[in-house]
């Protein structure tokens, strides 16, 4: 299981929201390109980076920061948030981007998706973002009619190869990860899976761990880690030895 650390970035910052708030948002850095070296100096794998103002206002803000970040670390970087037109995508693939995560325009055109996965095939992800079993839009602002499950039904069928959970309740409240959901998650899809939200230590990990063998492949942590509750390196040690 690879551990994600996350640098959300808002108005050139890395931050966290509370519950997807953007009202409830605490800053942890001012140099985000700073950011990623050091996790990447620690031992991270990959980073997951998101584009917050981005993922508000339906269009890339930041993309720039994003590919100072993807030219700046030698490890893999996925990144989304406000993705919408396929020339953005190029662009991010041509900067070094490793993974395009796409959310809200999956729902409102499936055909895009459709076109994505042919195009990009195991380079593009869905970010599946849920509040109480529903999918939620545009930047976690408003709350979709469609259960997550038949969504991740569909997306099987296009071929989609990576999912990123997030329980919205949960991210940046160090609560741990709703692992029901998970479990009815992986037992309804056979796309890999990376969990996203509410991680509070090393306990969680090996909770995440435990869903490995059904399709958890990675855990994105922020808070956690920003604020020292989770130690990177004890937890790529530990999924290590699991591995």
């Amino acid at each position: 299981m690879i551990i994600f650390p996350a640098i959300d970035i808002k108005e050139g910052k890395v931050v966290r929201l509370a519950q997807g708030n953007f009202d409830e948002v605490k800053e942890y850095s001012g140099a985000p390109v700073a950011a990623a070296r050091l996790w990447e100096e620690k031992g991270a794998q990959w980073l997951h980076v998101v584009d917050l103002d981005g993922a508000k206002a339906g269009e890339m803000r930041n993309m720039k920061t994003i590919l100072q970040i993807a030219q700046s670390v030698k490890i893999p970087v996925q990144t989304g948030g406000g993705i919408r037109k396929e020339e953005d995508i190029r662009m991010l693939f041509k900067g070094g981007i490793a993974r395009v995560i796409l959310g809200t325009k999956v729902i409102e055109d499936r055909a895009f998706l459709k076109n994505a996965i042919k195009r990009w095939k195991r380079k593009i992800a869905v970010s599946l973002d849920c509040s109480n079993g529903m999918v939620a839009v545009r930047g976690w602002a408003s709350t979709s009619n469609l259960k997550a499950i038949d969504l991740v039904k569909k997306l099987e069928t296009l071929g989609l190869s990576c999912l990123i959970y997030t329980d919205i309740a949960r991210d940046g409240m160090l609560s741990g990860p709703n692992m029901q959901a998970l479990e009815e998650l992986t037992g309804a899809t056979d796309i890999p899976i990376i969990a996203s939200g509410g991680i509070s230590g090393i306990d969680d990990i090996k909770k995440l761990l435990t869903l490995e063998h059904q399709g958890i492949i990675g855990a994105i942590t922020g808070r956690a880690i920003y604020e020292g509750k989770l130690d990177l390196k004890e937890a790529l040690a530990l999924c290590s030895r699991k591995g």
